[in-house]
């Protein structure tokens, strides 16, 4: 079966085209290449032995988007990824985040109801939930007032998909991921952003190879144990792993509701602190960081109860801290091998 990966050459989308690819299903991906590189495509292939099709399009641009449905009919569902996603960025430029995260959902689901493809995955986020009342935080938690353009835009576009789902033959899933990190483990795929990074592993793991001097960790007085701010940390590779068992679930009319929401994390918070420790006891290193003012739009702590998504997809992330941190560094270690080679 053929499906979409919109975003499919970013962190988490050529992750989950490894897994679909591994599962039988041909993937066409959608990029712009606005924060991701052409490789990747290529490191597919040398892990799975198939490249797949590959279309550059800026899904904003409407005309171009139904361009692309006309040529690639007998599509069976759509992995939706490609999104800004920096909450620290969205603070700064939030009308950038409103124009390409929505109108890009936009004219994905105006395709998807014209040319009759009924299934969709939606690359949900835990920013959703705001900082929550309760922990650890369920599906059926209040949504609550964001934090940022960028958790906003996500909660925006849920209520986008269940509103045209109610009256479209369109099935959903939204899958509210807590914080991936890691890399593949043939490291030929890992997180590799353009310029700084967004997320606090890449840069533990740039500052210990020497690309970064020192790791600014954003708040110290938080309401937690050592007054860091704790995230649920999932590997990549399980998140993706979900997201192969969500498209299988719609396409084997599984769903019980035609829109429906998973949490997906590991049910285990750690704090900024712990996961440099666990970064330093798995590569013998000692890191050089320091404390630096919040930052606009970070919730103080937020970790997934996984029961449902555990029960109802057969699903569960089985990597720990230490193994995720592992393969982050390896990542790391890779990429300066490339470096150092050409």
């Amino acid at each position: 079966m053929k499906i979409l990966v919109t975003g499919g050459t970013g962190y988490i989308g050529s992750h989950t085209v490894v897994e679909l690819q591994q599962n039988g299903y041909e993937v066409i991906i959608i990029d712009n290449l606005s924060n991701s590189y052409l490789s990747v495509v290529d490191n597919i292939e040398k892990i799975t032995g198939i490249k797949p099709v590959f279309e550059q399009i800026d899904l904003r641009d409407e005309t171009k988007t139904n361009e692309f449905f006309k040529k690639n009919q007998n599509i069976a569902g759509i992995i939706h990824f490609a999104a800004l996603k920096s909450v620290g960025e969205s603070v700064e430029k939030p009308l950038d985040y409103y124009q390409n995260n929505i109108l890009s959902l936009i004219n994905i689901l105006k395709g998807q109801i014209e040319f009759k493809i009924n299934n969709f995955v939606f690359s949900s986020s835990c920013t959703v939930y705001g900082q929550p009342d309760e922990l650890p935080v369920t599906e059926s938690a209040p949504i609550k007032k964001a934090l940022s353009p960028y958790g906003h835009t996500k909660q925006i576009s849920e209520e986008i998909i269940k509103n045209t789902s109610s009256n479209a033959n369109i099935n959903g899933i939204l899958l509210r991921y807590f914080n991936p990190i890691g890399a593949h483990e043939s490291v030929h795929i890992g997180e590799l952003p353009i310029g700084t990074p967004n997320n606090l592993v890449p840069f533990i793991t740039q500052t210990a190879i020497g690309k970064r001097e020192m790791l600014k960790i954003f708040g110290s007085d938080y309401n937690t144990p050592d007054g860091t701010a704790i995230r649920d940390y999932i590997h990549v590779t399980d998140l993706a792993k979900a997201h192969v068992v969500a498209i299988g679930r719609l396409i084997n009319k599984k769903n019980r509701e035609k829109t429906e929401v998973f949490n997906l994390g590991t049910g285990n918070g750690f704090s900024v602190l712990d996961v440099i420790k666990s970064f330093e006891k798995i590569s013998g290193l000692n890191l050089n960081y320091k404390f630096v003012d919040r930052r606009s739009g970070d919730i103080e702590r937020v970790w997934a109860d996984t029961t449902f998504a555990n029960k109802e997809l057969g699903w569960i992330a089985e990597k720990n801290l230490d193994k995720m941190m592992l393969s982050a560094w390896k990542w790391e270690q890779a990429l300066e091998q490339v470096k150092r080679n050409k």
